[in-house]
């Protein structure tokens, strides 16, 4: 086909403006109107206070110095399950055995001091080798080839006569009261023990 190429068609006139055709330039598009300077200056003012809010917000939340004020906890997830209601499942049993500690009371021990008997022999100081009292043996030992049994009551420990407050030589059993501060000696004795 040979021929002129296509045109549109003319445009049906809509009042008195002249028709327009495909190769006319259109009508020039009306003035823009540039905004008042004051309203510029009100526009750009408001943005740049809006940036500076938002720039203070964030410089500020990272002079702190704190790693906890910085860390947010992260946003709580529900998750909700749906549970097939037909077939109730059996609830299990938890049995638990409570166990229940009681202290017990120490039982009284005995007041730390000297002892109360004797078993060998010796001179011991009355109130720290052995408690004041009356003591009591059953007399002298089997094996002491008859020479009996000794005791004395001391002032002190030098072994000399002046220092014997009571002595005796006995052969069956025998008592003896020492006051705190003497010594008493034994020689020979079965054990004495405390009975007062």
């Amino acid at each position: 086909m040979t021929g002129t190429p296509s045109m549109p068609p003319a445009a049906q006139p809509d009042g008195p403006s002249p028709a327009t055709s495909w190769g006319t330039v259109p009508p020039p598009l009306p003035p823009v109107q540039k905004p008042s300077r004051r309203k510029a200056w009100l526009t750009h003012g408001a943005t740049a206070f809006v940036a500076l809010i938002f720039g203070a917000a964030i410089g500020g939340s990272g002079e702190s110095g704190s790693a906890a004020d910085s860390v947010r906890p992260a946003p709580a997830i529900t998750v909700t399950k749906t549970v097939d209601a037909s077939a109730p499942k059996p609830a299990a049993t938890v049995t638990e055995t409570a166990k229940e500690t009681v202290a017990a009371k120490p039982k009284p021990t005995k007041r730390p001091g000297p002892p109360d008997a004797i078993d060998s022999d010796g001179q011991y100081l009355v109130g720290e080798d052995i408690q004041a009292g009356t003591y009591k043996t059953a007399g002298p030992e089997n094996d002491n080839f008859g020479l009996g049994c000794y005791w004395a009551r001391n002032k002190n420990a030098s072994g000399e006569l002046g220092a014997i407050i009571a002595n005796d030589n006995i052969t069956g059993q025998s008592r003896v009261t020492v006051n705190k501060g003497e010594y008493f000696e034994t020689k020979g004795c079965l054990k004495w023990e405390k009975v007062g």
